[in-house]
């Protein structure tokens, strides 16, 4: 059944939230388990949609997958299906994570063309490219991605753009490869990272994760192992941002701040005041925030996970922010939906300036994916009266108990069905 959230504007959200895990990071951890016979055990997995659509993809290929809370036990069998289902695939994109494992323990894979977020464009051309280069060969056959390699070579690969899931994929085909492989402008992000050292533990030789080289030495057979998820970044970030603008006082714990550093900084650059700690950091807005600009860009640079947050507060900041959008073009249809709120914003080609108001004006919005479903909520709680935002299931996909941590805060944010 379709439910969309009630957001009644006015609230100052003060408080303690708790971080989960990763959901860019857990999903594809989950799909590396495939790389190993045995039960893997994954902790501090988010409590998301996306966890059991990725258990879904894993039980259609032989897979047992048992969730308990934020515990995830994954038991891979000696044979698996290089058959990846449509109906499982086509809901999320970070179902093609499989392709890596697949091809590396099957010599095959068929992985139907992946759903997901309308962002925009993300093909899966850097992924077949540089399983090719390791001696696989691809093709889109019926709307799957086919691989076949009878043996897998290391190889020198450079990316032409560090693209996270072409990244994840190279490495994950890699670890079994016969030989060196070496990965030339290589994503950055901690989500990397996290993969680099489950896959160390399970005994590959990994090098250089979080750097824009890694380095990957093939091993002939990888064992399962126990790992605890890193926190998830973007939903600390949404909270940061929540506070922010609501000019609020917020304590986020389960997350690195290292992870945001560029975000944080544009937050105390706005007039937050920021302090970290070891697993966590605090938000506090004393004014109407300060208009900044922005531009997103891959790790270490501006998240474009956060640029939804970056746009709701730059429309009720004090002054004109110019944000860049340099990821995924199709990011601004966010934009639609704040004019709705009473926004002042005029996008033009991958820039969109906003005018800040005081305080934006209620109405019914549509969420397109998941983070501008979050955007639109926070939008909400700086608006007059009720803001009605649709489609929440998105949100469901990357914010474990969304609603009830907001009320938590102090906001009043109902969920009701359509």
């Amino acid at each position: 059944m379709k439910e969309r959230f009630l957001v009644n504007g006015g609230s100052r959200l003060e408080g303690l939230v708790r971080v989960g895990g990763a959901k860019n990071s857990v999903l594809k951890l989950m799909a590396a388990a495939l790389l190993a016979e045995g039960t893997t055990t994954l902790r501090n997995c988010p409590e998301i949609l996306d966890v059991p659509l990725m258990r879904d993809v894993l039980v259609g290929l032989g897979c047992d997958v048992d969730i308990d809370g934020d515990v995830v036990r994954i038991s891979t069998p000696a044979e698996v299906s290089p058959h990846a289902d449509f109906e499982a695939v086509r809901q999320f994109r970070a179902s093609v994570a499989v392709l890596g494992p697949l091809v590396a323990r099957c010599t095959e894979a068929y992985v139907a063309l992946p759903g997901g977020d309308a962002i925009g464009s993300r093909p899966l051309d850097m992924h077949q490219s540089g399983l090719e280069k390791l001696g696989a060969t691809t093709h889109i056959e019926h709307g799957a991605v086919v691989a076949r390699a009878d043996k897998l070579r290391g190889a020198d690969i450079k990316l032409d753009f560090p693209s996270v899931g072409a990244t994840e994929n190279i490495i994950t085909a890699a670890v079994l490869a016969d030989g060196r492989t070496t990965l030339d402008n290589a994503a950055r992000e901690p989500e990397i990272v996290d993969l680099c050292n489950m896959l160390n533990a399970m005994g590959a030789q990994i090098t250089g994760a979080g750097t824009s080289c890694i380095t990957v030495d093939g091993v002939e057979q990888l064992h399962p192992t126990e790992h605890t998820v890193i926190g998830d970044r973007i939903v600390a970030g949404t909270w940061a941002y929540a506070a922010a603008m609501t000019q609020g006082d917020i304590t986020v714990t389960g997350a690195a701040p290292g992870h945001l550093h560029l975000a944080l900084a544009k937050l105390k650059l706005s007039g937050a005041e920021i302090e970290t700690y070891d697993n966590g950091f605090r938000v506090q807005m004393r004014q109407r925030p300060k208009a900044v600009d922005y531009q997103t860009l891959p790790f270490p640079g501006f998240p474009t996970d956060l640029q939804p947050m970056a746009i709701a507060l730059s429309a009720v900041a004090d002054g004109v922010s110019v944000i860049t959008e340099n990821v995924f073009e199709a990011r601004f249809r966010f934009v639609d939906e704040m004019l709705r709120l009473g926004a002042e914003a005029n996008v033009d080609g991958h820039h969109v300036m906003i005018r800040g108001v005081g305080t934006l004006s209620s109405t019914d919005v549509w969420s397109s994916d998941i983070r501008a479903g979050a955007g639109l909520v926070l939008a909400g709680l700086v608006a007059d009266g009720v803001t009605t935002v649709h489609e929440v299931h998105h949100i469901d996909r990357g914010y474990p108990e969304f609603v009830e941590n907001l009320n938590r805060l102090g906001a009043d944010v109902k969920r009701v069905n359509e």
